[in-house]
């Protein structure tokens, strides 16, 4: 293997290098979409939306310097550029692919003890599943990690660096398969948590238009949240007026000041100073899923998970 990719590097050519910046599940995209021919057919394989699909494929080529796709009302065919990492990335997933599997070979022989490697976005249902993996597995080993990243979650699932990964997504979108199973958790309405001394703090529910000239907290993400969200306020008849990306502690300390407000689960206690406010109608939902490796060990204990 290691011969292998060795004579590899010398293939990936000054004009490759100019993709080193992608990522494997952005040249998958790129894969899928010339084997399907379309953004749509692509979209439906990978189990993303369309729209979703065209922002990624957007950011690839703008990164690139150049359109990967001629795009018609016939589908998408590979520009001369699209044709060049098509080349590359069909030689490299394979190999990149063989890599994982090898090392995960040795692994596993290596591993004497039960472990379980949990990665996780931000969400509110991490401890219940440490507490069903420990309870269930008592001799077990349990990690986490957070990643912002659902897709890179994904990813280091099928390489077999990760056992589960617990993400979110809203409404029916499901992640990008990336050949990990995916199994819906729960499914919670999206809430307002905002500061006490909102003037909309007493109410027992508030309309999203209610909202309409409130800037909003956030935290980072790669799925299509922010486009759900702004869907919904579509709908609501106003377009939202900004939007503050912070990790958790910056979006509640957005909240505490009065700046912004957070779309968030309906957690049982908010944070001190903050009250939690369902909207009316339940115009979001958020479902957590947990993914594993079809072919690992962690397919056999999930239904207990």
């Amino acid at each position: 293997m290691s011969v292998y990719l060795l004579g590899l590097s010398t293939i990936l050519d000054r004009s490759y290098r100019l993709a080193m910046d992608l990522e494997l599940r952005h040249l998958r995209m790129v894969c899928t979409i010339a084997e399907t021919g379309s953004l749509t057919k692509a979209a439906a394989s990978l189990g993303l939306a369309q729209a979703a699909l065209a922002t990624q494929l957007g950011r690839i080529e703008r990164g690139l310097g150049g359109p990967l796709f001629e795009r018609d009302r016939n589908g998408a065919r590979p520009t001369p550029l699209g044709e060049l990492i098509l080349a590359r990335a069909r030689v490299l997933l394979p190999a990149v692919d063989d890599l994982h599997a090898e090392a995960t070979r040795l692994t596993d022989a290596g591993q004497a003890a039960l472990s379980f490697r949990i990665g996780a976005t931000n969400g509110p249902i991490m401890g219940g599943l440490v507490h069903r993996l420990t309870t269930a597995y008592p001799e077990a080993t349990v990690t986490t990690q957070t990643n912002w990243s659902e897709e890179d979650l994904a990813d280091m699932v099928f390489a077999r660096k990760l056992d589960y990964a617990l993400v979110g997504a809203c409404g029916d979108a499901t992640p990008t398969p990336y050949g990990v199973t995916w199994r819906p958790v729960s499914v919670d309405a999206v809430w307002i948590l905002m500061a006490e001394q909102h003037p909309l703090a007493g109410r027992a529910e508030v309309a999203l238009g209610d909202l309409s000239g409130a800037r909003w907290a956030n935290a980072p993400g790669d799925g299509c949240f922010i486009d759900c969200f702004a869907e919904a306020c579509a709908k609501a008849g106003f377009t939202p007026r900004q939007i503050l990306e912070s990790d958790p502690i910056g979006c509640l300390d957005l909240v505490l000041s009065g700046a912004a407000v957070l779309l968030c689960q309906g957690i049982s206690r908010p944070p001190p100073g903050t009250v939690l406010v369902p909207l009316a109608g339940t115009p979001l939902r958020w479902r957590h899923l947990l993914g594993w490796h079809p072919e690992s060990p962690a397919a056999i204990r999930a239904p207990r998970c």
